[in-house]
């Protein structure tokens, strides 16, 4: 594995997210970006109908991608895949202003997970996986305190899967996170960094 990577050090990230890329780039990592152009929806369609767990499904989904890329690109392929976990029934992002209202309504004062996954891929090979599950607990929130919050924050809400965001004003909506700040923005970096310095893809 060491020697397929230290050969291949150009590293691609397999998603278009914003905030991967930001995480990615404020870490000082030179990466390019490229769409896996993988049917997400159909793909947990097809899991959740045969029962595969959310933890499992998320770490599926985030081979796919790197696979996808890495079977046509030369380097290390990056995938990751989140999926919101509230007693395990699983979440995707909201696809409308009102959907969020409705996801937040429905977290309001309970606990849930984030279920978080990244993958490495080499040559059309998964060679490294990592899944961690923080765990989040949102305060009680009034309906029209939600509406109020959808409506500031606009349509960049629908890019978390919680219909939050807690890097911005978000974080107000919890009274407690348990686990790593950059796993649920939606990327394990720091196991994540560690693998690469292990493999000699980036600077130790």
């Amino acid at each position: 594995m060491t020697q397929d990577a230290t050969s291949h050090r150009r590293l691609i990230l397999a998603s278009q997210s914003k905030i991967r890329r930001e995480l990615l780039s404020n870490a000082g990592i030179d990466f390019e970006t490229m769409t896996s152009h993988v049917d997400e929806v159909a793909a947990k369609d097809a899991m959740r109908s045969d029962g595969v767990s959310l933890s499992d499904q998320a770490v599926i989904l985030a081979e796919m991608k790197a696979l996808r890329v890495s079977q046509t690109m030369q380097g290390i392929v990056i995938g990751a895949d989140q999926i919101l976990d509230l007693d395990g029934k699983g979440f995707d992002k909201p696809s409308t202003r009102h959907e969020a209202k409705e996801r937040l309504l429905e977290l309001s004062g309970r606990s849930h997970y984030l279920q978080t996954a990244v993958v490495g891929c080499i040559e059309g090979r998964v060679v490294w996986k990592h899944l961690v599950r923080p765990r989040l607990t949102m305060r009680r929130l009034a309906p029209q305190f939600i509406d109020d919050f959808v409506e500031a924050e606009g349509d960049d809400i629908l890019a978390s899967v919680g219909a939050y965001q807690i890097e911005k004003t978000g974080i107000h909506l919890f009274e407690r996170i348990e686990g790593d700040y950059f796993s649920i923005l939606g990327l394990p970096l720091l196991p994540l960094l560690a693998w690469l310095r292990e493999i000699g893809a980036v600077r130790t």
